[in-house]
């Protein structure tokens, strides 16, 4: 089944492939589910709350893309973290990363379950998320290529999706479109208490949420072992991320609340539905339903690919068990991959026990860990710099150095607002003592 000898990835993705993963890690269930909240709290402010984040997101990937360029061996931006920061540090940073998505999966495959049921209100939410866990682990087993052609396709049903949004959403204002209670106008989005209608505080606090909306745009660094052409791919894939975000984040924002002045937006379903049943399209809740469950099938499918590739990364530096080492004749790390999948079997078990409120603070955790990665790698490329001050001349992170240093005071700031926040303190506490813990248990293990 599996080989030892060539402990090599296959790079199977190509161009198209590499662009719609970094297009799907830009787009989720927490810009799909959890908009109406985020609105609700910041009003139109949260427009520009996206844009700030993008930017230094962008300038987050940007860092990322030199630190893989320069040198195109390394599998994924772990081992970048081990030669800047050493092996404690990627022992750690790599096993929080895993964390980090999987429990975003254990989340979205709990989703899954809920979404289905919409359909088949008479089958169990733990089948649906068994069988739906079973399938994305047999597809990502058999190639690289098919969980890349899977992806693409996942991530084609969100941009068709959000791009109709738009599209709808900017003609209803434009011709002032009649909806409940008004008219679609651009005017919206500051006749109501104007563009920061829950002042100052309310916009501060709007990022918690528009960061969650984030995470998992890095995943594009860690198919760097499996790119066919990276010099290429790469730099295409992140160089198109300020026009997704204007487009899926800023774009769908402005489109919803146009159509609708934020304070009648509601909080208990999607806006997206709001907005395609005030044009009168009829089982506007079920098409989106289909496009969220598109969501979530698409997180646990990255998942199952980046957390089995951390753990083949770690391995390789004696950080996990040898076994997830290797690599089976198609290339794929299957020991990795087994652990993964068997690790997400746990929240099929759960859902017969724990209610459904307790991956609120889970999300939480997943969210710090991942800012806490994006700032480690923000570091390492601080390194690479001072060591190499030429760069990689192909790829040179943009105002270096003074984009590193204000996104690490961003990401910084936004880590003080969840310790600060009495709802997301506890989830901050959990996180400090884990990183604790991983840095404290390390030992230096040969490689074999």
């Amino acid at each position: 089944m599996q080989e030892e000898t060539k402990n090599s990835l296959s790079r199977s993705l190509g161009s198209r492939h590499v662009q719609m993963i970094a297009i799907g890690g830009a787009i989720g269930t927490g810009l799909f589910l959890g908009s109406g909240d985020a609105i609700h709290e910041s009003g139109p402010s949260i427009i520009l709350a996206y844009m700030i984040a993008g930017i230094f997101c962008f300038f987050m990937m940007r860092a990322i893309g030199e630190l893989l360029l320069s040198d195109t061996t390394k599998h994924s931006f772990l081992e970048f973290i081990r030669m800047y920061l050493g092996d404690r540090f990627e022992f750690a940073a790599g096993w929080a990363y895993w964390l980090c998505w999987i429990t975003v999966a254990m989340a979205d495959l709990t989703a899954s379950g809920i979404y289905i049921k919409y359909w088949f209100p008479s089958v169990p939410q733990w089948l649906s998320a068994l069988i739906i866990l079973v399938a994305l682990f047999a597809m990502n087993f058999v190639d690289v290529k098919l969980f890349g052609e899977m992806e693409s396709g996942f991530s084609t049903i969100k941009v068709v999706a959000i791009i109709l949004l738009v599209v709808v959403g900017f003609g209803m204002a434009l011709f002032q479109f009649p909806v409940d209670g008004g008219h679609a106008s651009f005017s919206n989005l500051v006749t109501q208490g104007g563009f920061f209608p829950t002042g100052f505080k309310g916009f501060v606090m709007s990022f918690q949420m528009v960061i969650f909306a984030f995470v998992g745009i890095e995943m594009v660094g860690i198919t760097a072992g499996e790119t066919s052409d990276p010099e290429i791919n790469l730099p295409k894939a992140i160089n198109s991320l300020p026009i997704r975000i204007g487009l899926f984040y800023v774009g769908s924002m402005i489109a919803i609340m146009s159509v609708y002045p934020w304070n009648k937006i509601t909080t208990t379903a999607s806006p997206f539905v709001q907005v395609f049943s005030g044009v009168g399209i009829r089982g506007a809740a079920g098409i989106l339903n289909f496009v969220v469950l598109t969501a979530a099938l698409s997180a646990t499918n990255s998942c199952l690919f980046s957390t089995s590739r951390t753990l083949y990364s770690l391995s390789l530096k004696g950080n996990a068990p040898k076994k997830f080492k290797l690599i089976g004749r198609n290339g794929v790390p299957v020991w990795a991959l087994i652990f993964s999948a068997a690790a997400l079997l746990v929240i099929v078990a759960l859902n017969f026990f724990i209610p459904s409120d307790v991956f609120g603070i889970i999300a939480t955790v997943s969210t710090i860990n991942f800012i806490i990665v994006w700032m480690i790698l923000i570091w390492c490329h601080l390194l690479y710099r001072k060591k190499n001050p030429q760069g990689t001349k192909s790829y040179l992170m943009p105002l270096y150095p003074y984009s590193n240093y204000l996104s690490l005071l961003f990401f910084g700031a936004v880590l003080v607002l969840l310790i600060i926040l009495k709802s997301t303190r506890l989830a901050m506490i959990v996180t400090i003592a884990f990183w604790i813990v991983m840095l404290a248990i390390y030992r230096k293990r040969p490689v074999k």
